[in-house]
Formats: structure tokens, sequence, C-alpha cells
């Protein structure tokens, strides 16, 4: 019996000792903190962009222009925890993270020339060589930036999800519940004419933040329009700013995009970044069935231009070009705020044509309609 007995505990024993031993010999356990050095041979940056220093008695590292990056060398970052303090006299300070290339990356950055005001800080993923900001207002708030003192930066991330804390450790500056990245893990960097110091990485530390995607209450909404048709995109011309020869054909060749969360079709994550910044045109259609004769109003989030057609007949034409007057509110992101318009619906079936050019960041439409009454969408 006694033998049996020892035996069963032997048995019992046996996934601890393992668990047990392979916590040790684990590289970055759960409880690792990592407080990564201000030291040149620990990252990659241009020669004469980067200077190792001591600022205000702690070891720091300067970014010294606008537009320098330095990149750390041996970190690959999944989830946890990320602290530093940041001083800067740029009107941008950013820093990436789960960082694959300059390409594709994770990206919080400070807008610090209007510390104070609801876009002072910003979440926006780089797809493809594209920053994503004009696509997503609601990853941008306020925050309050010391001009010449440390600001302590706090990010907890954890799976899809972040929260980001600014000279307050007590509340987040900003909950990001879905990030929008290709990435799933990689390096840190920072840019922008910064001082940077007390670098600490807590790997797996996410304090409790759950790692699925959080809640999109647009999911709850019936009337936005989530399935189209796309075609391929077309370089446009110079100076022709568009043509009808450019609508599709019937032989045209059409493929299915659907939308993302708050009802957005990324065109910049299935097209990426054109060369030379060259301006595109792609079309998207979808079918609205419709069981009377009825005009409906849709609202319309737009990136940069668009032309749209029902059943052939041009019923809405605008730009949304950041940094001109005719930019849409919200200060030409796009929103489905920026445009509200009619929509003639026949009984039956009503083609939505949108031509939309693009040729500058971010590229994508939102829309829906006001109500979702004797209607019925493509799926």
């Amino acid at each position: 019996v006694m033998t049996k007995i020892r035996t069963a505990c032997l048995f019992l024993l046996l996934p601890l000792c393992a668990a047990a031993q392979k916590k040790k010999n684990s590289p970055a356990g759960s409880q690792d903190v990592i407080k990564v050095p201000l030291r040149a041979e620990h990252w990659s940056f241009q020669p004469g962009t980067v200077e190792f220093t001591t600022y205000k008695s702690v070891p720091a590292m300067k970014l010294l222009n606008k537009s320098d990056t330095v990149v750390s060398k041996q970190l690959d970052f999944t989830n946890g925890t990320i602290e530093y303090d940041m001083l800067s006299s740029s009107p941008f300070s950013s820093f990436y993270f789960r960082r694959a290339s300059r390409k594709e990356n994770e990206c919080f950055y400070f807008r610090t020339f209007v510390s104070g005001t609801d876009n002072a800080v910003q979440y926006a993923p780089t797809l493809d060589g594209i920053n994503m900001w004009d696509m997503l207002p609601q990853y941008q708030t306020a925050a309050w930036i010391n001009k010449d003192d440390w600001n302590h930066v706090k990010l907890v991330i954890s799976g899809r999800q972040m929260r980001v804390y600014v000279n307050d450790t007590s509340k987040p500056a900003l909950e990001v519940p879905y990030l929008e990245g290709n990435t799933w893990h990689g390096g840190i960097a920072f840019d922008g004419q910064t001082i940077i110091a007390n670098v600490v990485v807590k790997p797996d530390q996410t304090e409790g933040l759950p790692p699925g995607a959080g809640t999109d209450i647009t999911n709850n909404n019936p009337s936005y329009l989530r399935t189209w048709q796309i075609t391929q995109p077309m370089i446009t011309p110079e100076k022709v700013d568009f043509s009808k020869a450019w609508i599709p054909g019937k032989d045209a060749p059409w493929e299915t995009i659907r939308a993302e969360r708050t009802g957005l079709i990324n065109v910049t994550r299935k097209f990426g970044s054109a060369e030379n910044r060259a301006r595109r045109i792609v079309w998207l259609k979808t079918n609205i069935r419709s069981t009377v004769a009825q005009t409906r109003h849709m609202h319309l989030g737009f990136s940069d231009e668009v032309w749209v057609f029902v059943n052939d007949k041009p019923v809405y034409i605008d730009k949304n070009l950041y940094g001109y007057p005719i930019l849409k509110q919200p200060d030409g992101r796009c929103s489905i705020e920026n445009a509200s318009f009619a929509l003639p619906l026949v009984a039956g079936s009503n083609e939505v044509l949108i031509g939309l050019a693009n040729d500058f960041y971010g590229w994508g439409i939102m829309a829906k309609l006001d109500k979702f009454e004797n209607v019925i969408f493509d799926k």
C-alpha cells in the first residue's frame, strides 16, 4: 500500500517539478523586469542622429532630429507593460512596438504642439508604410504634456487591447479595445526630436487586461453596409480629377471586401501603399434591395474623394482633404459624420457604386443608412 501511495505522490509531483524547471530555464518569465540599457550598442540608428548622455541626472538617449528613428536591437516584445520617460521639443514624438519593420508596426504618439486638446495623443498602426491616423479618430484623446520636465508614459498591451497612461498611472489617458496592426510581436523604437530615459519592459505583465478584442458597439447597428465588391486600384493621370471613362465596364473583375470594426472598409489594408504616393482610384459597389420605392439618407465616411452613383445616376460628389477648407469634420478624419445625402431607391434591386480616390495616408469608406426599413443588404 505504501509503495502505491509513494508512486501516486511521485506522479503528482512530476508536473510541478517540470513546471518549476521550465520557469527556471525560461529567459523571460512572467515576473521579469527588463531595464533597457540606453547605450549605443543596444540600439540601431543612423550615425550622428542619436546621442547617449546623462540628462536630469539619469542616463538618457537624445534623438537629434525630427525624423530620427532609433530601434532596439535585441528586444522582441509581444505582451506586457512598457514604461519610459520622455521630454520632447518636436511637434511629434512617437513610440513603436511590435515593430516588424518600418512599414509594419503599432504606434502611439504625442502631438506635443497641441497639449491639452482632444487630439494630443493618438494610437495608429502602420500598414505597409501608411500611418492610419486619419482613419481611426476614435483612438485619439486629450493629454497634458510637460514641456520642461519628464513625461512618464506607461503602456499595458495584452493581445488585441491596450491601455496608455500619461503622467498619471491611476487612470488611462487612452484605452484601445482593438489593436489594428498586422503584427503580433517585434521590437520597440522611438522617433521625434526627443529625450528618452528609464525604459523598462515587463514581459507578460498585463495587469489583468483581457487579450481578446473589446466591444465594437457598431455591431449592434444593422444599418451599416458591410459587404462590397471592389476593383483593383488604378493610378489616375496627372492633372485629371475624374473621368466617367474610369467607371468599370460589365466585364470588369470584382472581388469581395468586408467591413472591419466600426463598419470601416479598409482599402489601405487590402492594397497597401502606392509607389511614390501616387493618387489612385478604386471602385466599390453593393446592392440594396428595397421592398418599396423610397428615399433614405446615407451617412458616409470617406478618405479622400468620392463619386457616388445609384442605379447609374450621380447622387453625391465630395472631397475630404486634410489641411484644406474642403475637409470634413472631424478635422479631415474618416468618420461616419463626414457626410449625409439623399439616396433614392426604387422598388427592387439598387446598385450603389462609389469611386474612391486617395493620395494622402489612409484610404477607405464607412457607410450606413438612416433607417433599416424595407431594405436588404448584400451579405
